[in-house]
């Protein structure tokens, strides 16, 4: 797993303002339904994850140059991290 700093926008549903938020990246690949069950593993727990990069990576086809990146909130990680580990999920 990497730990890359990125700054996103996000949209606030009751007010509809931008806010931005620190994200890190928690996981990187190519295997949408991996991404898309370490996310509901996230949820489960109560962190929202955001998977970046899926429609770039449909665009681009089938030959997997393009990684999907699984991102939570700064504050996050570390038990992002613990839920996966525990889960038997994690890559490190």
């Amino acid at each position: 797993m990497t730990a890359k700093l990125k700054l996103l926008k996000i949209r606030r549903q009751h007010k509809g303002e931008f806010i931005s938020v620190k994200m890190q990246e928690i996981e990187r690949s190519n295997n949408w339904v991996r991404l898309s069950w370490l996310k509901a593993l996230l949820a489960d727990a109560g962190i929202q994850a955001v998977i970046l990069d899926s429609h770039t990576a449909i665009a681009q086809g089938s030959i997997d140059m393009l990684p999907q990146r699984l991102m939570v909130l700064d504050e996050e990680l570390e038990r992002a991290r613990y839920v996966l580990k525990t889960a038997g999920e994690c890559q490190d």
